[in-house]
């Protein structure tokens, strides 16, 4: 089994709280041994539709670390001020 991805698509509501929790989140991914891939906005949908403006992408070294990251104590603490600060999809993929 390769590589896991948990994609993030995400409307900022609130900047300030969002700017909080961006910085609180590699904290929460070292131990895991994630990688913050890629973080933009979308500057144009080529098909389809797609409502939110801002993407994120972290790579796990397999499935069981994305699980690991996303149930973890770290990163669930941090849920509440993600709801405060975006609404956000989160997706797990892997390669």
């Amino acid at each position: 089994m390769g590589n896991a991805y948990v994609i993030g698509h995400i409307t900022v509501k609130d900047a300030a709280k969002w700017d909080a929790y961006r910085g609180a989140v590699p904290a929460t991914l070292a131990p895991w041994g994630a990688e913050l891939v890629f973080r933009g906005s979308n500057a144009r949908v080529l098909a389809g539709e797609h409502a939110q403006a801002d993407v994120v992408v972290i790579r796990f070294p397999d499935r069981k670390a994305a699980d690991g990251w996303h149930s973890s104590a770290a990163y669930q603490a941090l849920v509440p001020l993600r709801r405060q600060a975006a609404d956000v999809v989160l997706l797990a993929y892997d390669e």
